[in-house]
């Protein structure tokens, strides 16, 4: 595995997320790995893809209650929990 630097791992993680459409789980893993070796945040790319089982959200279940917004994993069944402002 090749040493990258910083600027590079933010490159390659914003390329990453351009076509974040037809990516398998060991993709994201792979790059969520990168993010966290760099100590690169992600901010609201992260709301992209479920927390547990690192699948993407094709058709997520979405509900919103007191100011939370709740998605639920259709592949594993987790439910995210974000405030909404």
């Amino acid at each position: 595995m090749k040493k990258i630097s910083k600027t590079e791992a933010k490159k390659e993680i914003k390329e990453f997320f351009l076509d974040i459409k037809n990516k398998t789980s060991r993709e994201i893993k792979k790059i969520k790995r990168l993010a966290m070796k760099h100590n690169i945040s992600l901010k609201e790319k992260r709301k992209l893809f479920c927390k547990k089982c690192l699948t993407l959200y094709k058709n997520p279940k979405i509900r919103i209650k007191n100011k939370i917004k709740s998605v639920t994993c259709r592949e594993c069944g987790y439910v995210a929990r974000w405030r909404i402002k």
